[in-house]
């Protein structure tokens, strides 16, 4: 659906780079599609509890929170950082161009699910559990959300629950809302475009072809399709109207051309893929007692949670920011919005999932030889 979909929402039918069939196949996001799926399959063949059990210098661990950082800085390198509609989130290194954004969002769950499960029951303390997972979040978050509020606010939220869901009390992560409130806050009112946002999502029509403009032009996608939508390909609103109509926008253009039955079919997707994720969580949960290493399977409930929220929540947002119901934010679509780095490190993410999977097969079928000798 990614590929037939941004290739719809970027067609073009004027001037010497038309859309052709022979494009599409050749295509950037048909290239990234199977690179996407060579990611997959990867993934679902890394050994998830191996991770947790490294130690020292040759945990992997280390090496993610390397990148992080070196992402983080090396984005606003002269020569090196790529400025994209005004925002500064892309590096370049020769033909290779990727978001580091989304390798601290992904690799998030893997750093935090490794601190949790090596703290034993201090994770229960403020200070020693609590604290220095979230300061790594926050520091994380906070070199991103200088040109990337929204990412930022994703790494956050999946930190909290992560750490929550190993054991951290909650009331310590109550406490820690009236400071995130407050920087929030302050990062919007520092930065007059995202006061502008605000204030179009309040009322759009009060500046119509100004601040208000963008979600209008979204809120017409999505009408004009109705029910049925008008047709593939049909869309009136990606030439030229409906601004990132092939990125942070494009389950506009999935509506206006599928209708509310496509708009529909790509949340039951979403739905029955956290679903798939979730039945995977728990049953690891009811056989940790069983499997060869039973102190290594909260690590991978832990990683697995992760990276489901983080496919959930981003999801959850980019429709409300598409539909009217939140501010605009640059939060893309998972495996359906335009991207490279998106779509391999979600997909990454997602065989790590099918390992999990793999492993529990693999214990069933010992346990079945085991009841039948």
């Amino acid at each position: 659906m990614g590929v037939v979909f941004v290739n719809s929402a970027s067609l073009d039918v004027t001037g010497d780079s038309k859309t052709t069939f022979e494009a599409i196949l050749g295509g950037r996001s048909t290239l990234f599609a199977l690179g996407s799926a060579l990611c997959l399959f990867v993934g679902s063949r890394i050994p998830v509890e191996r991770l947790g059990s490294a130690r020292g210098l040759w945990n992997p661990v280390w090496a993610i929170i390397l990148v992080i950082f070196a992402g983080i800085v090396l984005v606003h390198v002269p020569g090196i950082g790529r400025e994209v509609n005004g925002a500064s989130r892309w590096i370049t290194i020769g033909p290779v161009t990727f978001q580091p954004s989304e390798i601290a969002k992904w690799g998030m769950p893997l750093v935090l699910a490794w601190w949790c499960c090596s703290r034993g029951e201090k994770l229960r303390t403020f200070w020693g559990g609590f604290v220095p997972p979230i300061a790594f979040a926050a520091l994380v978050a906070m070199g991103i959300a200088i040109e990337d509020l929204g990412t930022a606010t994703l790494v956050m939220l999946i930190a909290l629950i992560v750490v929550v869901a190993a054991g951290c009390r909650w009331w310590h992560a109550a406490l820690l809302a009236p400071v995130a409130i407050v920087g929030f806050v302050g990062l919007i009112i520092v930065s007059p475009y995202r006061v502008n946002r605000i204030i179009a999502y309040l009322d759009p029509y009060a500046d119509s072809q100004g601040i208000g403009y963008h979600i209008i032009q979204s809120m017409g996608a999505i009408s004009g399709g109705g029910v049925a939508g008008r047709g593939l390909g049909n869309s009136v609103q990606k030439f030229g109207y409906l601004p990132e109509g092939t990125t942070d926008f494009i389950y506009a253009i999935i509506c206006e051309e599928t209708g509310i039955i496509g708009a529909f079919l790509v949340i039951t997707l979403y739905a029955l893929l956290l679903w798939c994720g979730w039945l995977v969580i728990g049953a690891l949960r009811e056989t940790r007692a069983s499997v060869q290493t039973p102190r290594l399977a909260p690590y991978s409930q832990l990683v697995g949670l992760g990276i489901l929220a983080t496919i959930g929540f981003q999801a959850l947002i980019n429709i409300l920011v598409v539909t009217g119901l939140a501010p605009t934010k640059g939060i893309a679509l998972p495996l359906l919005s335009r991207g490279g780095t998106g779509w391999m490190l979600t997909c990454l993410s997602l065989g790590l999932i099918m390992s999990m999977d793999r492993v529990l097969a693999r214990e069933d079928a010992v346990e079945g030889v085991a009841e039948t000798a």
